[in-house]
C-alpha cells in the first residue's frame, strides 16, 4: 500500500462540500438554513478526518445529515458522500460483520425517523432501502473488489519473487545431484564390467592345462577388479544420499544383451524369455531404464556375492507395467565381502519413485530381487502459481459478481414495489380541477364525492394562508402525473358531527407562489 499523502483529505472534504452549498443556490429542494449547511459541512470534516482510521464510523457520521434532512436518506447534497465514505468502507478492508452493522445502523435509524413522522412509511421506507442500496451497498462492494483485486495483484508477484528464488536454489541442487548421478552412472557401467573382468580371471584360474605362474597372475587379476570394484563404490557413495533413485541415463543396450554378455563372461545366468508387449513400440522410458538398472546391479552382486551360484532372469512387460525378478542359487565358491547395501538403496528409491514395487532378501539357499515398474503414462497436469493465481482472482471475482447481482436483484424489487406503490398513492389521490370547482363552501362531508386517499405529505409550506382553526383539513392532487410538480387542492372540514366544509384553497405548484391568486381564480370560474 502507497503512504497517505498529505493534502488528500481537505482536498477530498472540498470535493464532498461542493453539493452542500450547490443544490441550496440552484434551488434544487427547499432551502435549508445556514446554520444546517455549516453544521453538515462540520460532520463531512470530520468523517474526511477519521475515514483511514475509522471508516465505519467516518461511513456513520457521512450518513448522519442525509439521515437529518431526509428520513429516506435520498438527498442531493449528502448522496455523493454517503456513496464515497461507503466506498472508502470497502477498500480500507473493514471487517464484513463491521460494515454490515454499520449499514443496519443507518437503516434502523431512517426507518426509527420514518415511523415517528406521520408519513406514508411503505414509501418511505422502500426509498431508504433503495437508497441505502445504492448510494452504500454498491459502492462498498466495488470499494472491497477494488482492495482485494489488488491485494492478489500484490499476492501474485510476491509469489513470483518466491518462485523465482526456490528456482535458482532448485536449479543449483539439480546440478548437484546430475553430477552425482553422472558418478553413480560410472560407478554402476564400470562396476559391472569389473565384476565380469574378476569373473573372468576366475575362469581363467580354474581352467584346466594352466601353469601354476599363470593362476597366480589370474587370481591376482580377479583380486585386483574386485579391490577396484569396491574402492569405486566407496568413492561414488560418498557422492550420493541415501534416498536417492538410481540413475536413469539411457543403458544403450537391452536386457536381454546384458544377460547375454554376462554369460560370455562365465556367469551361470539364464533370461526367462520376455512377453511380448501387446502395445507400444519398444522405448527407452523410465521404466524400461530403470528396469535395466535392477538387473544390472542384480548381476553385479551375484557375481561378487554368489560367485559360481546360478541365476536366472525374468523379465516381463505388458500394458500393465514391467517385471523383472533375479535369482541366484547357493554360491559354489566363498563370497566376496558383505556390501554396503547402497545400490539397493538406490534401486528401491528409484522404482517407488515411478510408483512401483521394489524386494530384495534372501530366497531358498540364495537371494532374489523383485521389481514391479507401472507402464508409463502421461501424468496430470499440476497447477501452476500462475493458474493458482488465476484461479483465486476469477474465485474473487465470482464472489463479487454474485454479491452484485444479490444486491441488484434486492434492489429491483425494492425500487420496483415503490414506484408502484408511489403510484398508486399518488393517482388516487386526485381531485380533478371540475370536481373542485363543483364543491361548495357549507357542503357537508356525507354530501360530497371524494378520491379514496389523501396526500400523506402535503406541502403545507407552500399554502397561501394558514388553514382555519379548529378544523380537519384534507389534501389532494390536482393532477395524475407522476414526477413532475402538481396544484394540490385543500379542503377543510369542521370538527363538530356536520363536518362542513369551511375553507377551499388552491395550493401552486413549486416555484409558483406568486400565482397564487391567479390560479384561484381561475379554478372558481
Amino acid at each position: 500500500m502507497r503512504p497517505p499523502r498529505r493534502g488528500r483529505g481537505p482536498l477530498l472534504w472540498a470535493v464532498l462540500a461542493v453539493p452542500v452549498l450547490a443544490v441550496d443556490r440552484l434551488g434544487l429542494h427547499e432551502r435549508s438554513p445556514l446554520w444546517a449547511q455549516l453544521a453538515g459541512l462540520a460532520v463531512l470534516a470530520a468523517a474526511t478526518t477519521l475515514h483511514r482510521t475509522w471508516p465505519a464510523t467516518a461511513f456513520l457520521l457521512a450518513a448522519a445529515p442525509g439521515l437529518v434532512a431526509s428520513p429516506s436518506l435520498f438527498t442531493l447534497s449528502y448522496g455523493c458522500a454517503l456513496a464515497v465514505f461507503a466506498f472508502l468502507l470497502g477498500l480500507r478492508g473493514t471487517a464484513t460483520g463491521v460494515a454490515l452493522l454499520s449499514f443496519a445502523a443507518v437503516a434502523a435509524a431512517g426507518t426509527a425517523k420514518i415511523a415517528v413522522r406521520q408519513v406514508d412509511p411503505a414509501a418511505e421506507w422502500l426509498v431508504l432501502m433503495g437508497t441505502l442500496l445504492f448510494g452504500a451497498v454498491f459502492p462498498w462492494l466495488i470499494g472491497r473488489y477494488w482492495r482485494q483485486s489488488g491485494e492478489l495483484t500484490a499476492a501474485g508477484w510476491a509469489r513470483a519473487e518466491q518462485l523465482e528464488r526456490e528456482h535458482r536454489i532448485v536449479a543449483d541442487r539439480v546440478r548437484l545431484r546430475e553430477r552425482a548421478r553422472i558418478a553413480q552412472d560410472m560407478h554402476d557401467s564400470l562396476g559391472h564390467e569389473l565384476s565380469l573382468i574378476a569373473l573372468r580371471a576366475g575362469a581363467l584360474q580354474v581352467a584346466p592345462g594352466l601353469s601354476h605362474p599363470h593362476r597366480t597372475a589370474a587370481a591376482e587379476l580377479r583380486a585386483a577388479a574386485s579391490d577396484a570394484t569396491d574402492r569405486l563404490h566407496g568413492i561414488i557413495g560418498l557422492l550420493r544420499e541415501d534416498d536417492e533413485p538410481a540413475p536413469l541415463a539411457p543403458p544403450g543396450e537391452s536386457v536381454a544383451a546384458l544377460v547375454e554378455r554376462a554369460a560370455d563372461s562365465g556367469l551361470p545366468v539364464t533370461l526367462v524369455p520376455a512377453a511380448p508387449r501387446t502395445a507400444g513400440p519398444e522405448d527407452a522410458d523410465a521404466a524400461t531404464r530403470t528396469a535395466y538398472r535392477v538387473v544390472q546391479e542384480a548381476l553385479t552382486n551375484a557375481a561378487k556375492h554368489a560367485p559360481g551360484a546360478p541365476v536366472t532372469v525374468e523379465h516381463a512387460r505388458d500394458d500393465r507395467g514391467t517385471t523383472v525378478e533375479i535369482t541366484n542359487g547357493r554360491p559354489l565358491h566363498r563370497p566376496g565381502p558383505a556390501g554396503s547395501g547402497t545400490g539397493l538403496i538406490g534401486l528401491r528409491a528409484g522404482v517407488t519413485a515411478l510408483g512401483g514395487t521394489f524386494a530384495a532378501g534372501p530366497h531358498e539357499e540364495g537371494f532374489r530381487v523383485t521389481a514391479r515398474l507401472p507402464a508409463p503414462h502421461t501424468p496430470a497436469d499440476e497447477p501452476v502459481p500462475g493458474a493458482l493465481f488465476t484461479s483465486a482472482r476469477r474465485h474473487a471475482n465470482r464472489r463479487v459478481g454474485v454479491a452484485f447481482g444479490a444486491a441488484a436483484a434486492v434492489s429491483a424489487v425494492l425500487i420496483g414495489g415503490a414506484f408502484a406503490w408511489y403510484a398508486y398513492t399518488k393517482t388516487h389521490a386526485v381531485l380533478t380541477p371540475a370536481a373542485y370547482t363543483s364543491l361548495r363552501v357549507g357542503a357537508s362531508l356525507q354530501d360530497v364525492v371524494l378520491p379514496d386517499r389523501t396526500i400523506s405529505d402535503p406541502p403545507t409550506d407552500r399554502a397561501p394562508t394558514p388553514p382555519p382553526p379548529a378544523t380537519d383539513c384534507r389534501y389532494y392532487r390536482a393532477s395524475g402525473e407522476l414526477f413532475v410538480p402538481v396544484e394540490h387542492f385543500r379542503l377543510c372540514f369542521t370538527r363538530d358531527g356536520r363536518h362542513e366544509l369551511v375553507d377551499k384553497t388552491v395550493i401552486p405548484r413549486a416555484g409558483t407562489a406568486d400565482q397564487v391568486h391567479e390560479e384561484e381564480e381561475q379554478w372558481a370560474r
